[in-house]
């Protein structure tokens, strides 16, 4: 019973879904059916929808045969109306066919008109068109007939820039004919034709550059000579009229003009042609000399290209390699200034390039890389100026590479680079300029010396006076006094060598300016500088004229009167290096003058040498003796030589009166002795083995011409007697002989106030035994067949006992 209700309601839902398929197929489009015919095939119920359908076109049949029914008279009413329309409708077809075969016939021409209007608006439609494209098109040309007129006229950065509208801007909007494709495909080529040919302008800018860098550096010397000038010029205003101005530079920069052989390399060179100015003129800036544009343009250029870092690795490379060859001095530099000025005006055109390239660009180069070659280029520039200064012998040259250096420095310093150490390395030089100061002076003081008369300078007038007086402190009271014509008692070698003492002490101070010294530190320089001067070179001088084999004794005494002089002027030159240096000598530290020592050996010296040349006179006169040692004459008078020896020394003392009297005393001395030594030794000497009492007297009498002339005074300051004790041994020795006084020396010896004092048994031995061998000699002659006479015998054995008594004292006093 229940599968019973079960089917029934299968049976009921299955109609229902019969029901709506058919709704759905009366209610849809026919093409829109096949969903919904296939949704009863894919069921099992389709025997039973097929029976559905059928009854249902069945209902439809019986409907519209009820509505035929219906509407059947009318119907028959339309057909009979139709069947008349037809006739009709003939007719008309007929009238249209005649009509429009009339019309064809009429209209053929307008067709042809049609047709021709037809192929116009085509054209003008394709004419239309290609205008469009061709608005397209020209400025993509436009541009790129531009692009190529920059690179022919070389603006290459425009073109650049004409290039990247191109590219990015015209060619897009085209970007599908092929001539477009034509200028991509070339776009590239374009970019390395320009690359290459502002790199090439690049090259040609850093070639001109180093060619002309002198040129720059040169101007940029000149405007900071100008500068330092004007800086003078306002700080001694207001001191006009106080002091001593310091003498004018030597130093002077000369022009040089830059011929340009082609407007192209005027123009691309990154150098402008530049006048000479006058002195007088404004000095145009390093900068206005050179065209920077090659470097900006290039550095754009790759900047915008994508390549700026390897732009500035290739800059940097090659200015570094430009570097090295400016710091390359040439072999001969130190031979002229103009090898230095030359050498600096490189350097300083090539950091003028340098610093105005970190200023205007940013980052081509930076300041750790300026710094770089600032150090290499400080390093190998002060060790070529150490190694080619070292060559210099001329004072002058070394001072103007002073004044140059100075300038050089002061230029760079502007531009902020650290010169300290060109500062240190003058004061190197500045020793090196003191030794060649010191060669320089040597040779003025040999010409001084070689060519003084070495006599006191002669006045015949009040102006001549002043003159002298005026070039060399001196003051005498005296000599003011005495009238017209008088003498100074130095020579003309004094007030020249003062004044060169002051030329060099001037010439010391030239070096020291613009050194940013204190004046202490000027001050110590140029006294331990003329220190030197005093204590080597001029002491030297004055050895080499003191030891000089043709110099005499007047020379030598003017030599002392001369030093005397010069060391009493020390002082003055002490206070004109303080007027000059502003700092007082009771400063700390200051060092003083060793003048005063320098002349006292001098001095010193030449009377050493006074006393050696007189004794060589003394000797020259004694060689000239002639003495008969043998003879029994007695004479009456001195030797002729002994005679002209004392004449010698009275004028040669006579000459001494300007001399110290200590000096003149020293020298009376000391002749005196070494005259009594001299005349001893030849008393004494062993050739003369045997001597007369006769030769003995002779003796004597000179002896006692040179005891006169020692009484005499021959210089003053010598107390009574003490100028004779010279004599005193030959005096006691010549006594005892003549006056045969043996008892009272042999009886008297050792006590001190004895008589023979003064004799040596020695040296009495030795003349004893010589007037024995006479004795003996001449007795053996005339009595050579005979006895000895008694007196004659007598004397030869007092002779004997005299001898063995001092051996005795000899061999006593020796034991």
């Amino acid at each position: 019973m229940e599968r019973g209700k079960m089917a029934e309601a299968e049976s009921l839902e299955t109609a229902a879904e019969h029901e709506r398929i058919l709704r759905e197929i009366e209610s849809t489009d026919t093409a829109c059916i096949g969903p919904t015919l296939r949704s009863v095939y894919d069921g099992e119920e389709h025997g039973r929808f097929m029976e559905k359908l059928e009854t249902r076109i069945r209902n439809h049949d019986r409907e519209i045969e009820k509505m035929c029914n219906f509407h059947y008279q009318g119907f028959v009413d339309s057909i009979t109306e139709l069947l008349k329309v037809r006739g009709e409708a003939q007719k008309l077809k007929n009238q249209v066919t005649d009509t429009n075969r009339k019309l064809q016939h009429e209209g053929k021409e307008l067709v042809i008109a049609m047709e021709e209007l037809k192929q116009c608006r085509l054209q003008q439609r394709n004419i239309s068109a290609t205008v469009d494209k061709l608005m397209l098109c020209l400025p993509v040309l436009e541009m790129y007939s531009k692009l190529r007129d920059q690179m022919k006229t070389k603006r290459h950065y425009p073109a650049l820039k004409t290039l990247e509208h191109l590219e990015h801007t015209y060619l897009p909007q085209v970007s599908h004919y092929r001539f477009c494709k034509v200028m991509v495909d070339n776009i590239p080529k374009l970019r390395e034709e320009i690359k290459d040919v502002s790199m090439s302008d690049l090259k040609d800018f850093l070639e001109s550059i180093r060619k002309h860098s002198d040129k720059i550096g040169e101007t940029a010397m000149k405007q900071a000579q100008q500068q330092r000038n004007l800086d003078n010029i306002v700080l001694q205003q207001p001191r006009i009229g106080s002091k001593r101005k310091s003498k004018k530079d030597a130093y002077t920069i000369f022009d040089t003009e830059i011929e340009s052989t082609s407007p192209k390399s005027e123009q691309d060179s990154g150098i402008l042609d530049v006048e000479d100015e006058e002195d007088d003129e404004e000095v145009p800036g390093a900068q206005d000399l050179v065209d920077f544009s090659p470097v900006y343009r290039c550095l754009h250029i790759y900047s915008v290209l994508g390549a700026r870092e390897t732009f500035e690795n290739y800059y940097r490379k090659q200015r570094r390699k430009q570097a090295r060859l400016v710091l390359q001095p040439p072999s001969n530099m130190h031979e002229t200034l103009d090898g230095y000025r030359k050498y600096f005006n490189q350097i300083v055109g090539f950091f003028v390039v340098e610093d105005h390239i970190l200023h205007t660009t940013q980052g081509l180069v930076n300041r750790a890389y300026i710094d770089e070659l600032w150090e290499m280029a400080l390093s190998k520039t002060i060790a070529a100026l150490r190694t080619h200064s070292s060559y210099c012998s001329d004072p002058n040259l070394v001072l103007d590479l002073k004044n140059l250096i100075v300038l050089f420095a002061d230029t760079l310093q502007v531009y902020g680079f650290p010169v300290n150490q060109l500062f240190d390395m003058l004061l190197e030089i500045r020793d090196q300029y003191s030794e060649t100061l010191l060669k320089k002076w040597a040779g003025i003081f040999r010409n001084i010396l070689d060519s003084d008369n070495y006599s006191p300078i002669p006045v015949t007038s009040e102006e001549m006076y002043k003159k002298v007086v005026g070039q060399f402190p001196f003051q005498d009271i005296e000599l003011e006094k005495q009238p017209f014509p008088k003498k100074f008692p130095f020579s003309e070698f004094v007030p020249k060598v003062y004044n060169q003492i002051k030329e060099f002490i001037y010439a010391c101070l030239k070096f020291s300016e613009d050194l940013h010294l204190s004046s202490t530190e000027v001050d110590d320089m140029i006294r331990k500088s003329t220190n030197l001067l005093l204590t080597r070179t001029l002491s030297n001088s004055l050895q080499n004229v003191i030891k000089r084999k043709n110099i005499g004794l007047t020379e030598l005494v003017q030599i002392i009167i001369n030093t005397t002089h010069l060391e009493k002027s020390c002082k003055y030159l002490e206070e004109f290096i303080t007027n000059i240096t502003n700092v007082l000598p009771e400063t700390v530290h200051t060092t003083k003058l060793y003048g005063t020592t320098t002349f006292k050996d001098a001095r010193h010296a030449a009377e050493e040498e006074i006393y050696t040349n007189l004794n060589q006179k003394i000797d020259q006169f004694l060689q000239l003796a002639d003495y008969d040692w043998m003879t029994g004459d007695l004479g009456n008078k001195a030797s002729d030589y002994l005679v002209d020896l004392i004449a010698f020394l009275r004028s040669t003392f006579a000459v001494f009166t300007h001399l110290p009297g200590k000096v003149a005393q020293t020298a009376c001395m000391s002749a005196c002795k070494h005259l009594a030594t001299s005349l001893m030794q030849l008393l004494l000497e062993a050739e003369v083995r045997q001597l007369t009492l006769g030769a003995l007297q002779q003796f004597n009498l000179d002896v006692r011409e040179c005891e006169q002339f020692a009484r005499s005074g021959p210089v003053p300051g010598f107390q009574e007697d003490t100028l004779q004790l010279a004599f005193i041994d030959l005096r006691q020795l010549l006594d005892l002989f003549i006056q045969w006084d043996w008892s009272t020396y042999l009886a008297d010896y050792g006590q001190p106030n004895c008589k023979y004092l003064r004799v040596n048994p020695v040296t009495a031995l030795t003349l004893l035994e010589k007037i024995s061998r006479e004795m003996k000699d001449t007795s053996r002659k005339n009595n050579m067949f005979a006895q000895f006479r008694k007196n004659e015998r007598d004397k030869q054995k007092l002779i004997d006992t005299v001898a063995k008594q001092l051996r005795g004292l000899i061999s006593s006093h020796h034991s």
